[in-house]
């Protein structure tokens, strides 16, 4: 007499699948062997190289910070030639060799933003203009200032155009800018100097209204009859 089949249980169903997938992924790493241990090398030397990297750069924005620390006291006594070569007698890097080394660090950045500042106030607006414009800072009032300074530095150039525009940008860059106004009023200056007399206006009365107490607001109307005509 034949013995009724065995009921197979959902637990045994799962059992079996759990074991027939152990298996399969078992015999696929066996064939894939080279491939999975080359992927998982990969991955540590990559989070090796990445912990590395964050150590370096956090070593050398340290370093960057330091030299200039040092470099600064002659920027700010207005010996630029010391502050962009640096003193080798007082162990003194200058501001263009932090650039060099540490120039993606955020003390790197800054240096950028005092190393134009010097080239432009020795008249090498080239220079000045290349560093302001690679300024990346978080900071919005320090990118605000590169870009007038970039803006200077076309004006000094006679592209009143591109001034304007770089000067209008550093307006709006940031609402807590002191010099705000003065940056509007500027770029408003260079849209007339270039032809643009409906910009100019425009922004010649933004000053008025939006920043009446300033010192640039207080001729403000013989510039905008000015821009008018």
């Amino acid at each position: 007499m034949l013995k009724p089949k065995k009921k197979i249980t959902k637990k045994e169903i799962k059992e079996d699948k759990l074991v027939t997938t152990y298996f399969e992924a078992t015999t696929w790493y066996e064939t894939n062997k080279k491939i999975v241990n080359g992927i998982l090398v990969g991955v540590v030397v990559l989070a090796i190289v990445i912990v590395a990297y964050m150590n370096n750069v956090t070593a050398n924005n340290v370093k960057a910070n330091t030299e200039l620390g040092k470099v600064i006291p002659y920027y700010d006594q207005g010996k630029f030639d010391v502050a962009i070569g640096g003193n080798l007698q007082e162990n003194v890097r200058g501001l263009q060799s932090i650039v060099d080394d540490y120039g993606s660090t955020n003390a790197g950045e800054l240096a950028k933003f005092y190393l134009a500042n010097a080239y432009f106030a020795q008249n090498d607006y080239e220079k000045a203009l290349k560093y302001f414009l690679s300024v990346s800072v978080s900071d919005d009032l320090i990118t605000a200032s590169a870009l007038a300074g970039a803006a200077s530095c076309y004006e000094a150039k006679s592209d009143y155009a591109k001034a304007a525009s770089m000067y209008e940008k550093a307006a709006f860059k940031s609402t807590k800018d002191v010099n705000a106004a003065e940056n509007m009023f500027h770029a408003a200056r260079n849209y007339l100097t270039s032809g643009n007399k409906e910009k100019a206006a425009e922004l010649f009365k933004k000053v008025k209204k939006e920043f009446p107490t300033s010192v640039v607001a207080r001729e403000i109307d013989r510039w905008i009859a000015q821009a008018s005509v």
